[in-house]
């Protein structure tokens, strides 16, 4: 169960990105990934995110205001694939 809501958080933080156009070269905020999430999802999404990053679907940005991130576009069909895999769109 827990890895299904893992899975879950993951392509919502994706899905979130790819609606505002965050690719490549523009970039937002680590810490407003969660934000659109229920409170008591924050944790589990925030570490969703680490994974994210670890599989190379987000690329980090070290700013010197705090850790940034945007998607891939390299990784484009992957990202897709997951959103609709799991969510269905």
């Amino acid at each position: 169960m827990k890895q299904d809501i893992a899975l879950v958080l993951k392509a919502q933080i994706l899905k979130k990105l790819r609606r505002r156009a965050i690719w490549g070269g523009c970039h937002t905020a680590f810490d407003e990934l969660p934000k659109s999430l229920p409170k008591h999802f924050r944790g589990q999404a925030r570490k969703a995110a680490e994974e994210l990053i670890s599989e190379g679907l987000l690329m980090p940005k070290q700013t010197s205001y705090g850790l940034h991130v945007s998607l891939n576009p390299q990784r484009k069909a992957d990202i897709d694939k997951i959103i609709s895999d799991v969510l269905g769109e």
